[in-house]
């Protein structure tokens, strides 16, 4: 809501002006005679009574977005202010659509041969590692997809569509997601396991991811400038906006906090921007939020997916080989998937290939360095290479 703290006749006729009416128009709707309208026309200086100022914050109250919005700005360049710009104001929470690309990986080892086998060959990713398909069957998804590596570890790539009135909303229904994930893609693991190896169908235990990553690409909104700025930083970080107490009953921290959010152009200090040529892009440890652009230059959210499933892939695997060491064991992994094939896969995501544009090199850049990837590879293929020595 505007505040006056001062109304005079300028603040009056300025409210006047917004709300395009005649002088006779104005008197009816504020219940006062004409010639009061006049004379603030004749000296805009007066200030108003009490009573009046009272009526006319009423009658500003009820103005419609747009004239509160108009009278904003007008009285900000009245006062010799700064004048927000059309950007700016755009800087508030509101509604958006988004597609949501949630990634969950799990190692199998040698449990992934069967499933393997039995997946659909697809192109290698960024990170060059060998991998096959399986449909994932999420019952509410617009897809879902299990990515088999040869490595031995599956990702579950589920992708939904998601319209909501504030980013808000949107990070309590990804917290609440969070906690029914996880279970769900170890009992379609068991599944899979069980439907596709042969003699004793029986699963030992149920693989179940360890944590879920999350990528956003925002498309239909409002925002421009640096509400667009704020606004991806708050779906790349959306802890901020959560009480996250009781995991198992995450709540709004409250609708004043988005806004002043906005407001204040809140960005996370940890958190990476990337361009995408026009579209514009942030990295947090949880989470990509992208706002691709329809421009053949820029890059596409099928790009960003493509780097995350295998920096999550080579994530799980390289987890998997710290905690052997974290639990007094001396790590062993197949010939083909030892050190040299982490350092394989090192180079392949740190190294700019020739026909690499600028946009997907920012772009790998700022998830390989909010992941932290590169060290724990070091690290992993430090400790098989000292194992095997």
């Amino acid at each position: 809501m505007i505040a006056v703290e001062q109304w005079t006749g300028e603040e009056a006729l300025l409210l006047r002006s917004v709300m395009r009416a005649s002088v006779r128009e104005f008197a009816d709707r504020l219940g006062i005679s004409p010639r009061t309208v006049s004379n603030w026309k004749t000296n805009r200086t007066s200030v108003c009574r009490p009573q009046m100022a009272q009526i006319l914050d009423t009658a500003l109250s009820q103005c419609t977005p747009e004239e509160q919005e108009a009278f904003r700005l007008r009285l900000a360049a009245l006062r010799g202010e700064p004048v927000p710009s059309a950007a700016d104001a755009s800087a508030r929470p509101g509604p958006c659509t988004v597609v949501s690309h949630k990634f969950l990986p799990v190692y199998l080892g040698e449990r992934s041969t069967p499933l393997y086998a039995a997946g659909t060959p697809g192109a290698p990713g960024p990170g060059g590692l060998e991998k096959r398909t399986l449909p994932a069957g999420h019952r509410s998804a617009q897809s879902s997809t299990v990515h088999v590596y040869a490595c031995g570890v599956a990702v579950v790539h589920v992708e939904e569509h998601r319209h909501v009135e504030s980013l808000t909303e949107l990070a309590v229904w990804r917290y609440h997601t969070y906690l029914k994930e996880p279970s769900w893609v170890g009992e379609r693991m068991t599944r899979l396991l069980m439907q596709h190896t042969t003699g004793d169908r029986s699963v030992e235990q149920s693989p179940i991811p360890q944590y879920v990553l999350s990528a956003y690409e925002l498309r239909d909104h409002s925002w421009t400038g640096p509400g667009l700025d704020t606004a991806l930083q708050l779906l790349a970080t959306p802890s901020v906006l959560v009480n996250r107490q009781d995991p198992a009953n995450v709540m709004p921290l409250g609708p004043g906090v988005e806004a002043v959010k906005f407001r204040d152009g809140w960005a996370h200090p940890e958190a990476v921007t990337f361009d995408g040529g026009v579209s514009r892009g942030v990295v947090g440890w949880s989470g990509v939020a992208y706002h691709p652009q329809p421009d053949e230059r820029a890059l596409t959210m099928s790009q960003v997916v493509a780097l995350e499933l295998d920096v999550q892939a080579l994530w799980a695997l390289s987890s998997h080989i710290l905690h052997m060491i974290e639990d007094g064991q001396d790590p062993v992994m197949p010939t083909a998937y030892g050190w040299r094939f982490l350092r394989s896969a090192y180079f392949r995501l740190t190294t700019a290939r020739p026909t690499e544009t600028a946009q997907h090199r920012v772009m790998r850049e700022a998830i390989l360095a909010t992941s932290e990837l590169p060290d724990r590879l070091r690290a992993a293929q430090d400790a098989l290479r000292d194992s095997n020595s």
